[in-house]
């Protein structure tokens, strides 16, 4: 099954983009989301590990769609190095510091919670630019694998020095998927790719800020500010269906964190409905601000948001 979605669910300016500005204080995001995808990659995990009890709730949540399941990125702990509590860690501020045995069990914890309520589908591993195929970083991919046997853990490697057949080779044995990316292409950069190493398919959409993309300020907001017209994205679409008709291949995972302003949300319905050669049900708010885009995609179906 291809399932499309967005990356996170909790921004500042969703609010009249994704849904109504005047939605009340106790709108469910997360829940009303899962009635317009089958997906979405749980962004918090990256910054902190998360208490069972959130991925308790999340998984309540979410129990109306029988066809959804999340995507969870893995702590940077494990691929960045440890960072001040919801901060992002600088890989480059020194050497990397080994996790822990307890670093796993605390992640671990939490995604059981999931994979108990069948709605765990894959473990996103991030790994900077910066990260290459050197003998040390390919021990680390070896003790990940490891460490997280028996969980379905997918990594994302941004340099393009990634891209050899012996690497794809080394995944598969490790038993680690291939996560392919859309991102701004600017020197050795990881290019556009169709790549599966494990019975899970995935991709992820950046965006194309080449202005932005490579900014040291977390906080730049705009660095996802891109919409994808539907000329950028039928070969992803064309990608995407090859990689789910690849043997072995269960589940396909498809993610845009362009997310700002709602870009992300967009782009998913959008893809959604190019594979499935259909319009698809779109959030009112949503369908307006990209009334052009959406178009010939898209409907906007009728619904009250509630508390």
């Amino acid at each position: 099954m291809i399932r499309t979605g967005p990356a996170g669910w909790a921004y500042p300016d969703s609010p009249g983009h994704v849904y109504p500005a005047d939605a009340p204080k106790k709108f469910d995001v997360l829940a009303w989301l899962a009635g317009y995808f089958d997906t979405i990659e749980i962004n918090a995990t990256f910054y902190a590990p998360q208490p069972p009890k959130s991925y308790a709730s999340w998984a309540r949540r979410v129990s109306h769609n029988a066809s959804f399941r999340f995507t969870a990125k893995l702590w940077q702990r494990f691929t960045h190095g440890p960072a001040a509590y919801g901060r992002a860690a600088v890989p480059h501020d020194g050497p990397f510091q080994p996790w822990t045995a307890d670093d796993v069990a605390l992640v671990t914890a939490g995604f059981q919670v999931l994979r108990e309520a069948n709605l765990l589908g894959a473990v996103l591993a991030q790994f900077p630019w910066s990260f290459r195929p050197t003998a040390a970083n390919l021990e680390r991919l070896e003790r990940l694998a490891e460490d997280f046997r028996g969980w379905p853990v997918v990594v994302e490697l941004r340099h393009g020095s990634w891209a050899e057949r012996e690497h794809a080779l080394l995944l598969r044995h490790l038993g680690l998927g291939f996560a392919n990316i859309d991102q701004p292409v600017i020197g050795d950069s990881l290019a556009p790719t169709a790549g599966v190493t494990s019975d899970i398919g995935y991709v992820r959409f950046h965006g194309r800020r080449y202005d932005r993309w490579f900014e040291q300020n977390e906080d730049v907001a705009d660095r996802y500010d891109y919409l994808y017209t539907a000329d950028e994205l039928a070969p992803w679409v064309a990608r995407i269906r090859r990689i789910a008709g690849a043997e072995g291949v269960r589940d396909v995972y498809v993610i845009s964190n362009n997310h700002f302003e709602g870009k992300g949300p967009a782009n998913a319905l959008m893809i959604r409905s190019m594979l499935e050669q259909q319009k698809v049900a779109a959030p009112p708010v949503l369908f307006d601000t990209y009334r052009r885009e959406l178009s010939d995609f898209a409907e906007p179906r009728t619904e009250t948001v509630q508390t």
